[in-house]
């Protein structure tokens, strides 16, 4: 079937609309109306091949959903009218290790909802900047919430999932004193996930004038990065700290704040790498610094369930699939609260 979308044809061109192909619903499959797309950092590089390996035409968009317009003849978890979501993973290899465990993203042979090996035409996976989408029912997600509350549930099947899964390892909770680092698409999903686990929320930021906006998000405290003073009244004192910055900064300044035996765990994926972290900082109290990538299927589904059983979305402006490459550019420069979504019923016009 030939659907509408957007993407790009080469890295220094526009992303503009285009025909696509989706395969016919196999025995196992769900066809997807999609009515909502998530705008994510990770689409920007994709698509600008900033990181390596981006193959074209480039259909980006992993934060998808919709409702279930038709499944195969053997699919039993979701029915025609579901409400349903589908985030930056729709295959794995079902046999390592990794995916017997539920962790189907560390599987090396996990395919990406864009940008992946596929056998459908062009011979890569195009994503959720489309009307329509086939996914093994495996990868496609249910949706709890209310049907209104939709577009902004879709970039919980990243940005919420990104956060959820370290908090969620590394057991944040009552008693836990949890620092999130930068207040954007990750960061505010971080603070509202961090809060809702019962955690003490010290938000981290470079600018005095996001200390009302991390309050009203749930943070019990906004430390403003460039302060001196204030960063080291929290030195030694959090337990984990989820690092959500995009860009390349110190990472001393807040190992620092560490207690004995406390974690960093990064986040965000800049372009390009990190300035290294001094080991003194790490071997003085044992701490760790780690990294954590989105979660499995079923951590995912159950991320779906807390935010629906404690009223979390995303907060997020609606736009045009037309806009998109001016969302782009107001994206590289922080201006949007905080995560951009395309309104997938645009793509017709």
């Amino acid at each position: 079937m030939t659907v509408k979308a957007y993407g790009a044809y080469a890295s220094d061109k526009p992303l503009e609309s285009m025909d696509i192909t989706r395969r016919a619903p196999g025995p196992h499959d769900v066809q997807i109306d999609i009515a909502f797309c998530g705008v994510c950092h990770s689409d920007l590089h994709t698509v600008r091949a900033e990181w390596a390996g981006t193959l074209f035409p480039c259909v980006p968009g992993h934060e998808i959903v919709g409702r279930v317009s038709a499944v195969g003849d053997h699919v039993h978890t979701h029915q025609v009218g579901d409400l349903v979501g589908v985030g930056c993973m729709v295959d794995s290899c079902q046999h390592c290790a990794d995916c017997d465990e539920g962790l189907e993203q560390y599987c090396d042979g996990m395919v990406g909802t864009y940008n992946g090996p596929t056998r459908d035409a062009p011979g890569h996976t195009l994503g959720g900047y489309s009307q329509q989408i086939v996914v093994h029912e495996r990868f496609v997600l249910s949706v709890k919430h209310a049907e209104d509350q939709l577009a902004a549930v879709a970039p919980l099947l990243c940005a919420g999932i990104t956060t959820y899964s370290p908090l969620r390892h590394w057991k944040a909770g009552p008693g836990k004193l949890v620092g999130i680092v930068g207040i954007g698409g990750l960061g505010h999903m971080g603070i509202k996930l961090a809060r809702a686990m019962g955690a003490h929320v010290v938000a981290f930021t470079t600018s005095e004038s996001k200390r009302k906006d991390a309050e009203a998000l749930g943070a019990h405290e906004v430390v403003v990065s460039r302060d001196p003073a204030a960063m080291a009244a929290r030195a030694k004192t959090l337990d984990l700290i989820v690092n959500t910055v995009a860009a390349p900064h110190d990472l001393d300044a807040y190992l620092n704040l560490l207690k004995r035996d406390g974690t960093m765990v990064l986040v965000g994926a800049p372009a390009t790498p990190h300035p290294s972290p001094q080991v003194f900082n790490l071997i003085t109290k044992r701490r760790a610094l780690a990294g954590s990538m989105i979660g499995g299927i079923p951590e995912t589904q159950e991320m779906l369930d807390f935010c629906a059983e404690h009223g979390i979305v995303s907060d997020i402006e609606m736009i045009r699939a037309d806009e998109i490459n001016a969302a782009y550019e107001r994206m590289l420069k922080g201006d949007v609260k905080y995560r951009f979504v395309i309104d997938s019923a645009t793509l017709a016009a």
